[in-house]
């Protein structure tokens, strides 16, 4: 990418010693860079991450030293540090640069082509399946927030033809000159409001991923999302969009009633896809596939290789994953749904008309409104199961919606749900809530989740 970083010599810190962090530190320190890692943990809680520091890097753990700050030539931050960190905010006053490990790992590329998409919900699907529709005929790395990071690309030495990055918020924050070829903004909805403040602070960090593009770019956002398409349009990319309707020129288009897609890079005839995979299933699927393929075909992929991504694609784990049928119940794990507008895309992919759907929520809420899940659960919802931290929250806001009961743990909710299915039901965990109370993450949520189903008689 357009503007490198010579690392060699420097002195770089790394704020934050998740996955993310640990990478750039792993590839500063490849680079000739004297590295020293901060985080506020101990190393006691660490010892995953400092395993995978390797030699030469230096510790100073169990808070911020704000020396560290200002003395650095560059400072490197993971997504989970906010950027007013006070220490963060000091370095910057001084001239100290602070990126995100995105932006670090990108400028170190060659100029190959990104595809980045963010959005509040759908990235992280619509990112595995513009991966494997663009993988189909070249080699493609996919990551960013979802799995890899991007700095472990540039470690491997490993060539590629395309990379398509899902990308949250918290990185965009950080990126500078990050330029992607294709850049997609699914949707905007409240979401890490605790970090953002408000949704207009929120929706401005997602807008960063125009910010550099260039007028041979393309910017796609979803065409029911006014919000979305205006800040797409912001930039200098040439306009795409995707959503429900009657096909149209730089557009991809499904009827509502979903199963075919229609898509036109430019201003010619649509293109026809089929949609036949069971894990495409749901109104929102039906976008994210249209999003995915609009993306591909942007850039290059053949139109019979998206056709056949399509076909082939199994959908993520975590999102809508059929656990296990048990006596006439589907056990799903949704447990990707943390926050409130993924579980209401989540239970409306089951039909209404008898209430068969016992639904688990809760966990660490993100200060958003749990009532817009009131209409759903007319003729769908057969019970609520609550735990977590923010049960007594959901009991107040969707009192009298559904019958409720505070059960506290996963475990409860999975033996409660046992007790309470009958042939027919599904039984859902899409929480609308943040794993931390009681999870390291939500994939931990899930694969508890799992194993407590598959250990049921």
């Amino acid at each position: 990418m357009e503007g490198s970083l010579r690392l060699a010599g420097q002195r770089v810190l790394v704020v934050g010693l998740a996955r993310s962090g640990a990478a750039a530190a792993r590839l500063a320190r490849a680079r000739g860079a004297r590295v020293t890692v901060t985080d506020r943990r101990a190393a006691t809680e660490l010892a995953p991450a400092l395993g995978e520091l390797g030699d030469g890097v230096e510790l100073a753990l169990g808070g911020h030293d704000p020396a560290d700050f200002t003395g650095a030539d560059l400072v490197v931050v993971s997504p989970g540090v906010p950027l007013t960190l006070p220490e963060l905010q000091e370095a910057r006053r001084q001239g100290v640069p602070v990126l995100a490990e995105v932006e670090l790992s990108a400028r170190l590329l060659p100029p190959w082509p990104i595809v980045g998409i963010t959005g509040t919900n759908g990235k992280s699907t619509t990112t595995a399946l513009a991966g494997e529709l663009l993988a189909r005929d070249r080699r493609v790395f996919v990551g960013g927030n979802l799995g890899t990071p991007l700095a472990e690309l540039v470690l491997s030495g490993r060539q590629v033809d395309a990379v398509v990055l899902e990308l949250s918020s918290y990185q965009l924050e950080g990126i500078e000159r990050f330029r992607p070829t294709v850049a997609a903004l699914l949707n905007i909805t409240p979401d890490h409001l605790e970090r953002h403040r408000d949704l207009e602070g929120y929706a401005l960090a997602k807008a960063r991923l125009f910010a550099n593009q260039q007028p041979g770019d393309w910017a796609v956002a979803n065409a029911g999302d006014p919000r979305a398409v205006a800040l797409a349009g912001s930039g200098r990319g040439r306009l795409a969009t995707f959503g429900f309707g009657p096909p149209a020129p730089r557009a991809a288009r499904a009827p509502e009633a979903g199963g075919e897609l229609a898509l036109a890079c430019g201003d010619g005839p649509p293109e026809r896809y089929v949609l036949r995979s069971r894990a495409l299933r749901g109104r929102h699927n039906v976008e994210n596939a249209m999003a995915a393929a609009l993306c591909a075909r942007l850039l290059g992929a053949p139109g019979r290789e998206v056709q056949a991504g399509l076909d082939a694609f199994q959908g993520l784990p975590h999102r809508l994953e059929l656990v296990r049928e048990r006596d006439g119940v589907e056990w799903v794990n949704d447990s990707k749904a943390t926050n409130v507008d993924s579980t209401a895309v989540g239970l409306a992919a089951f039909p209404a008309g008898q209430p068969r759907v016992v639904l688990i929520l809760g966990g660490r809420g993100k200060r958003a409104p749990y009532a817009p899940l009131r209409p759903l659960f007319p003729g769908r919802v057969k019970v609520v199961l609550t735990i977590g931290e923010d049960a007594p929250a959901l009991a107040r806001e969707l009192d009298g919606a559904a019958p409720l009961e505070a059960v506290g743990t996963l475990a409860a909710a999975v033996e409660r749900a046992a007790a309470l299915g009958a042939p027919g039901d599904v039984v859902l965990l899409s929480p609308a809530c943040a794993s931390f109370d009681q999870f390291r993450s939500y994939e931990h949520r899930g694969e508890c989740f799992r194993q407590l189903v598959e250990a049921l008689p």
